[in-house]
Formats: C-alpha cells, sequence, structure tokens
C-alpha cells in the first residue's frame, strides 16, 4: 500500500512534536572513580547511558601542597599506574561522552590561599590533565574535556579566580574547558556559590541528597523551592543531583519510579534543565538506576 503525504498541518505537527522532545531531552552524568568493584572507565562509557564521567578525586591541592589524585583501588597514581586510563578516556570521549576531573570532594586537603595560588592550581590542571603538557601527568596523555568543582571545604574564597583561569587557558590554548560544579541544594551553595556567579560554568548538578531541608523528601513545596533558586544561577545547564542506591547517601534517595512519575515531570520544563547526575557509578552498578530513568530523564 503506498503510503500518503502528510498535510501542511501533519508535517507541521510532527516537527512541533520532534523539537519539544528535543527541548526537554536530558543526559545522565555519573562520578567514576572512588569505589572497588566498579565497572571501568571504558566500561562506563559502552553502556550509551551517560553524557558525562566524571573522574573521582583530585583532593589534594592548593596552598603549597603536591597534588594528588585517588581513584581507590583502579590504579595507583604515585607509581605511574592511572597513566593508561588515557586508553579509556579516549574511548570514551569517541562515543561522545565527556570526561571529567573532580577536584575536591567531602574528604581531602585542598583549598586555594590567593588568586595567585589559584593561578598555580590552574596551570597544574592544564598541564597535567588538559591541553598543556607535562612529563608527569597522572592520567596519562589523554586530555580531559573539563574540571568539575566539588567543593566542601577548605575555604570558600578564590574559586572563582580559578574558574577564569582556566576558562583563560582554554582560550589561549584552543581547546575549550568545560567547567561543572556540585554544591549542595541549600541556596547559595557555601563553597560554590562565587565561582558559579561568573557565569562560566556549563554544567551544575546541584547534590538533592544528604540535604533534608530542600530534597524531595521535604516535600513538593520545598524542593520546587531550591529548584527555582538554582535556576538563578548564570550557569549552562541545571541537573537534580541524586544518589544512585540507599546506600549511596544518608538521605535524598528516590525510587526510580518516583523520580519517572513525580519528580522529573516537575522539572523537566525549566529552561536550563539538563538532566539528572548520579552519586555513583558504584552504585548505580548495583542498582540500574540509570537505566531505569534514562528513558524518562
Amino acid at each position: 500500500m503506498a503510503s500518503r503525504a502528510l498535510t501542511p498541518m501533519q508535517l507541521i505537527g510532527t516537527v512541533f512534536v520532534a523539537l519539544l522532545a528535543t527541548c526537554h531531552a536530558g543526559g545522565i552524568a555519573v562520578y567514576w572513580g572512588q569505589n572497588d568493584g566498579e565497572a571501568s572507565l571504558a566500561e562506563t562509557c559502552a553502556s550509551g547511558n551517560y553524557e558525562f564521567v566524571i573522574i573521582a578525586f583530585l583532593p589534594k591541592f592548593g596552598k603549597g601542597q603536591t597534588p594528588r589524585v585517588d581513584l581507590a583501588s583502579h590504579c595507583d597514581p604515585a607509581s605511574g599506574g592511572c597513566t593508561g586510563q588515557s586508553k579509556d578516556i579516549r574511548a570514551c570521549q569517541r562515543r561522545g561522552v565527556k570526561v571529567l576531573l573532580s577536584i575536591g570532594g567531602g574528604d581531602g586537603s585542598y583549598g586555594l590561599a590567593s588568586p595567585g595560588d589559584a593561578r598555580q592550581v590552574a596551570m597544574y590542571l592544564w598541564n597535567n590533565f588538559l591541553g598543556g603538557s607535562s612529563s608527569s601527568r597522572p592520567l596519562g596523555d589523554a586530555v580531559l574535556d573539563g574540571i568539575d568543582f566539588d567543593i566542601e571545604l577548605g575555604g570558600a574564597k578564590f574559586w572563582d579566580d580559578l574558574a577564569r583561569d582556566l576558562k583563560s587557558l582554554g582560550r589561549s590554548g584552543g581547546r575549550r574547558v568545560v567547567l561543572s560544579a556540585a554544591p549542595q541544594c541549600p541556596f547559595p551553595d557555601e563553597w560554590d556559590g562565587g565561582a558559579i556567579s561568573t557565569g562560566l560554568f556549563d554544567a551544575v548538578w546541584v547534590q538533592f541528597y544528604n540535604n533534608p531541608e530542600c530534597q524531595f523528601s521535604a516535600g513538593r513545596g520545598a524542593f520546587m523551592d531550591a529548584w527555582r533558586k538554582w535556576e538563578s544561577v548564570p550557569a549552562g545547564r541545571l541537573f537534580l543531583g541524586l544518589p544512585a542506591s540507599k546506600d549511596a547517601a544518608g538521605t535524598g534517595f528516590v525510587p526510580a519510579g518516583e523520580l519517572n512519575s513525580r519528580v522529573l515531570p516537575l522539572i523537566r520544563g525549566s529552561p536550563k534543565y539538563g538532566g539528572v547526575m548520579l552519586w555513583s557509578k558504584y552504585y548505580d552498578d548495583q542498582t540500574g538506576y540509570s537505566s531505569a530513568i534514562k528513558s524518562h530523564v
């Protein structure tokens, strides 16, 4: 049977529906590197579930300290054992997955003492993980897509300087540096707030967990009040940060079915909606959370 041509009105309707779906389409970001037994970086990206993979962490830097990468049992950077990750990083990037390095974390020794200190840290990050060069690149010669600010201690000053310096190095080096941040949901964030206010951040994945006053369990009103405040920041895309299992955080876990039916419909219409961030790949391996939400994100 021959197919019938669409009328002009049907064609317009089809295009509108497609555009609407595209506008609300989000991605999933996941943290990787802090747990024994989680999938490799290459396997993580091969799943097809993630738009961003965030390598965690660089928990020691600044204030005159020698920077240190910590990837749990995945590899030992002190002995050069993490340089092999370059192969996996490039495999991820070939699949279109952005790979970032997260600096900071909830446990570490880091901070910035001055704008000059921020500049030194920016140069270290550029030369050792981004588009610069160094004889001691901890993750090998692969060039990461950017830097994630998961600042939870060490003082609130000079992170804005670090963001400006990283973007400046990218411009002068002819390579875009993606910046992301992982603030807590109480607004404004005590640590990342100043950096985010620069307007230089491409993605902000807000931690709506371990914060009972603004996570979804606090009620729709409290949750949406916090989300709307975060919509006001001058950042590119806004992600809902969640634990991938009950064991991944003290509070804030939302079952996948509830997220799909009750939470995402509230925020998908946001002009800045970017998707969902998960902590972490290890817990996602246990629960299959990303697979359960991907078609709804």
